[in-house]
């Protein structure tokens, strides 16, 4: 895998252009092996799916390299393998992604076929049913992993009747709803080169990058996409949800709150006072606590989720069924001590020094360095963001750490989930 130029990604050395037709573009010129990788994304995603059509965002985006224009099926498969690149695309919440790598001689095949199966797509009806089919295994064999249930619930819980409380993958019986002529028309409806982007980081040249983007996109157009959603539901009590599996030897937990969207003024100091709980070292203070100390917990972790309207703030934990209520109690115990005790200034100068120490190791690879600035576009965070970073982790206090902590991990409106063998089993 190359790695990227010594230098970090800043406005003097990454080059940005907006088509006219919405399409923006980032290259960054990197020379030290002949690869290029390109990322990107479209603004369509899971929050179009029409009601009773869940799962149909991503069923269009799987389809899409299953026959086009100017490759079938094995045509396709066989253009990428015989030059021995990679491209996949994938459906998310609010975008569709595609990532791609190759040999820069074979940059300009790449962008061919990608622009083919993503603006002209044959949706063949063999393979419609074949996917189906192969869709329904996975969600078949979802519902019987108690981790992935604990997930699925616990966003059904959090988010109710709402765009981020649906799977992107859908579920069995929207999955065998979807038809031909859905997919056709969503992506008629949806699919808009408006708000897209593409970065290419590599050995390229950034004038024949651009001329090549223009002569496969630039002819494209369409409207702008509609990325609203409603706001998330406001919870006054605490949710909770016993999911039994009967058979099963582990139970699942996922515990958390609504928090804050990717945005928020508050996001960097809950990245670090989730760094904090459950990330730095072996899992933070809940891997400390439950884990090693209190051997309650096969894993015990924490995430956060910041979408573009609302974010999760979450602990993940695997543990013996009979240590489930124990567990609950030591994971918000630790939500307690982080929002009453202010944090030692070792601990968060530690959690700090992490968070700004992982940053170059991203940028060590082209990929990682291609990552970034899709991110950066995607919400508006400036090219000079990276140069920023460490400034923004190490300006949040310990006082910002407990205020954010006491206004997300409340005890009076947390959504539990658990996922596992029922009382009688255990």
């Amino acid at each position: 895998m190359a790695k990227a130029n010594n230098a970090i990604p800043n406005p003097d050395n990454i080059t940005r252009v907006v088509f006219d037709n919405g399409i923006t573009v980032l290259v960054r010129e990197n020379h030290a092996a002949p690869v290029v990788v390109m990322e990107g994304c479209l603004m369509v995603g899971s929050i179009h799916d029409p009601a009773g059509k869940a799962g149909l965002s991503g069923f269009v985006t799987s389809m899409l390299s299953r026959g086009s224009a100017h490759y079938d099926f094995d045509t396709f498969n066989e253009t990428i393998e015989s030059i021995g690149a990679s491209l996949g695309i994938g459906s998310d919440t609010h975008t569709t992604n595609f990532s791609a790598t190759s040999l820069s001689e074979d940059f300009s095949t790449i962008a061919t076929v990608l622009a083919d199966v993503l603006r002209r797509p044959t949706f063949p009806i063999e393979h419609i049913e074949r996917l189906r089919g192969q869709k329904l295994v996975h969600l078949q064999e979802r519902e019987q992993d108690t981790q992935q249930v604990a997930n699925l619930r616990f966003y059904e819980t959090l988010y109710g009747d709402h765009p981020y409380g649906r799977p992107t993958s859908g579920y069995k019986e929207t999955i065998s709803a979807i038809q031909h002529a859905d997919l056709t028309s969503f992506y008629q409806e949806r699919y808009t080169p408006n708000g897209m982007i593409i970065v290419v980081v590599g050995d390229v040249e950034t004038a024949a990058v651009l001329d090549l983007l223009g002569q496969q996109f630039g002819d494209w157009r369409g409207p702008v996409p509609d990325q609203t959603v409603p706001p998330a539901p406001i919870h006054d009590q605490p949710q909770q949800r016993i999911c039994p599996l009967p058979g099963k030897v582990q139970s699942d937990i996922m515990v958390g709150s609504l928090a804050v969207a990717r945005l928020d003024p508050d996001f960097y100091a809950v990245r670090v006072a989730n760094t904090i709980l459950g990330q730095f070292g072996m899992m933070g203070r809940l891997g400390e606590k439950v884990r090693e100390e209190q051997g309650l917990a096969y894993y015990c972790g924490s995430a956060i989720d910041a979408e573009i309207a609302s974010g999760a703030w979450y602990v993940n934990a695997g543990v013996n069924p009979g240590s489930v209520q124990q567990a609950i109690e030591s994971i918000l115990a630790e939500f307690e001590r982080l929002g009453n005790e202010l944090v030692g200034a070792e601990e968060l100068a530690d959690s700090q020094a992490y968070m700004t120490g992982v940053l170059p190791l991203t940028l060590e690879t082209n990929d990682g360095v291609a990552s970034s600035l899709l991110n950066i576009e995607r919400y508006g965070l400036g090219l000079d963001y990276l140069q920023r970073y460490n400034e923004i982790i190490y300006n949040i206090t310990p006082a910002d750490v407990q205020r954010v902590a006491q206004r997300y991990l409340r005890q009076d409106n947390y959504t539990l989930v658990v996922a596992g063998p029922p009382d009688d089993q255990a």
